[in-house]
């Protein structure tokens, strides 16, 4: 199911989104909260772990350090974030008073830029990183709002749809799932459970948004480097699905692929013309689908 804890991968995904909003003149997402809600003292310590190779056998220069961001850890976040906060405005705009579910909220920053009322947010989390955020948020004096939820789980003795009803969660009103960087780590079978509890309190015409890598194939060394990255992190990935494979488990939920990006696509919508090296991952593919049909789940 969805990560029990922010891991360093997740802190490292939060730290590119300020980094990226701090830095590049040519954004792909402006996370212009990411730098406060992450703190200088994290941001330094992450900003650290990269420029010492991650293992501390290296010390790279700012600008090999900027080259290492660009290649691997910027390109997957921001161009899933922006995919998934422009499918939600859309969303929004037309179904008017709607939900926003977001699975392994981590340090997401949505329900405080969101300008949007009509927009009722769920943030989805382990219980401990949840405090932990909450925590921050108190200490930045930030409001929380009366329209955000902070819906705490425990993914190895509670499901997720019996913690989301209870903290006033609507299945008959429209919804939108978020569930971004989750399943580089999960097996299809186990990443299809999760995505069948977000289909069992789905109304019709509900959206669900997530990223993917493909089956690892005859991929460029930066795909196997990255796999390389995360595993001496701690956090194996399990090579990725086959898009046909994807598309039928989503059928079988009652889901319809409305979009699809493969990594081409993600590479001309997001990176095309840009003066840094930042480019789209090669393995890399974004889906929305939307709620079409009825399930039954007994």
């Amino acid at each position: 199911m969805v990560n029990e804890r922010e891991s360093v991968t997740a802190k490292i995904c939060a730290f590119v989104r300020a980094w990226h909003s701090n830095s590049s003149r040519e954004k792909i997402f402006d996370d212009y909260l990411a730098y406060d809600m992450l703190g200088k003292e994290e941001y330094d310590s992450i900003h650290e772990l990269i420029s010492s190779g991650l293992d501390g056998s290296q010390d790279l220069s700012k600008e090999d350090t900027e080259e290492v961001i660009n290649e691997y850890f910027a390109p997957i976040p921001l161009s899933r974030v922006h995919f998934n906060e422009v499918r939600l405005k859309d969303f929004a705009s037309a179904n008017g008073k709607i939900q926003y579910v977001i699975c392994g909220a981590g340090s997401d920053t949505f329900a405080f830029r969101n300008e949007n009322e009509d927009i009722e947010v769920f943030e989805i989390d382990h219980p401990d990183t949840q405090r932990y955020k909450l925590e921050k948020i108190d200490r930045l004096e930030w409001n929380k709002r009366k329209n955000v939820h902070y819906v705490p789980v425990d993914f190895e003795t509670e499901r997720m749809c019996e913690k989301l009803l209870e903290a006033g969660f609507d299945p008959e009103k429209k919804t939108f799932f978020s569930i971004l960087g989750v399943s580089y780590y999960l097996t299809l079978e186990v990443f299809t459970e999760t995505l069948r509890q977000m289909a069992e309190l789905s109304s019709l015409g509900s959206v669900l948004v997530f990223d993917y890598p493909i089956k690892t194939g005859e991929f460029p060394s930066r795909v196997s480097r990255l796999e390389q990255i995360t595993s001496s992190l701690g956090e194996v990935m399990r090579g990725g699905f086959d898009y046909n494979e994807v598309s039928r488990a989503l059928y079988s939920l009652g889901y319809q692929i409305d979009t699809y990006m493969p990594p081409e696509k993600v590479q001309s919508e997001y990176f095309e013309g840009r003066q840094d090296s930042m480019r789209a991952f090669e393995n890399v593919s974004l889906i929305s689908a939307t709620y079409t049909a009825d399930y039954d789940y007994e």
